[in-house]
């Protein structure tokens, strides 16, 4: 337990340590705006396209691993959105932000600097294919869902093309793209570039880690939504319960690819799920609130999965 707790207590710690400089120092959530822009544009693209470029091309195609992973989070994500359909009597809106609540977890931030600190650089590429994958999808569904709930006021073809151009576009995406295409053609950057590379990665989990801190410091709990509970619920322990059995199920992967994508789904709600319940006014503060209730509880949830993975208590598939 010792060791598990040596693995997830800087990790935890960049965050608690960005909770209390944004306390201590007053500062607006625009403020990180350019830390922001050097993580999901700089730091965090140098590392999935340098970790990529360097693995063997023949991994980076695992269609049933990507199946799994997906359909879990989807699962997850009716799950809570049909449940919230129900009790709203059919409110589209806010149940898309509860289903992604619920589902979609903060794989960019987090993912990455958790995965490789507790299984290493083969972790890499699925956590980049779970990733691209899931992103793929949900800026693909949130658009659509919102179109049917009538929130969506653009004709169909033109919520297509910005769609398209989202998912393109995406920093991370174009950057994995390049990394797969660099190991197709086993293509090694200059020296002097490789290591400018090798720098910006390495500062990809601290500053996101501590940016995220920033953010939920900045973001108080007002008040406790009912859903919270099921929410968390869905999020902490049912996704990757589920995740843990489906890929299980459909394929026989590496220990560190089924754990790496159990890590994924056991990580707290993502943050984007605030972004777009702001872009559509909807659900909003109570996004906020999840956002940061499940990353408080994952200090001991997550905690717990590594535990149980590196004393072997979870085995490494359970239909062997």
């Amino acid at each position: 337990m010792s060791d598990v707790f040596g693995l997830v207590m800087p990790f935890f710690g960049l965050i608690l340590v960005g909770c209390i400089v944004a306390r201590l120092y007053r500062q607006p959530l625009e403020a990180l705006g350019w830390m922001n822009t050097f993580i999901v544009y700089v730091a965090l693209p140098a590392l999935f396209f340098q970790l990529l470029a360097r693995t063997p091309v023949e991994k980076l195609t695992e269609w049933s691993y990507i199946f799994g992973s997906v359909f879990s989070t989807y699962v997850v994500f009716s799950l809570m959105f049909a449940g919230s359909l129900l009790a709203e009597r059919g409110a589209i809106a806010e149940a898309t932000i509860k289903g992604l609540a619920a589902s979609y977890g903060n794989i960019g931030y987090m993912g990455p600097g958790l995965a490789l600190l507790a299984f290493g650089e083969e972790a890499a590429v699925p956590v980049a294919l779970i990733f691209c994958f899931e992103n793929i999808v949900h800026f693909a569904v949130a658009p659509m869902m919102m179109a049917l709930s009538g929130g969506e006021k653009r004709p169909p073809l033109q919520l297509a093309f910005g769609v398209l151009k989202k998912i393109v576009l995406h920093p991370f995406i174009i950057a994995t793209a390049a990394g797969v295409a660099a190991a197709y053609v086993q293509l090694r950057p200059p020296v002097p570039l490789e290591r400018l590379l090798d720098y910006l990665a390495q500062a990809a989990a601290p500053c996101a880690l501590f940016a995220m801190g920033v953010t939920l410091a900045l973001r108080p709990l007002r008040r406790m939504p009912r859903e919270m509970a099921p929410l968390a619920a869905l999020k902490l322990v049912v996704h990757p319960l589920l995740c843990y059995f489906v890929l299980s199920w459909v394929g026989n992967f590496s220990d560190v690819w089924l754990f790496s994508a159990v890590l994924l789904a056991a990580l707290p709600t993502a943050t984007n799920v605030f972004v777009i319940a702001q872009q559509y006014h909807v659900w909003v503060e109570r996004a906020s609130a999840s956002i940061l209730v499940t990353t408080c509880l994952s200090v001991g949830t997550v905690t717990g999965l590594l535990y149980m993975i590196k004393s072997g208590i979870l085995p490494a598939d359970l239909f062997p």
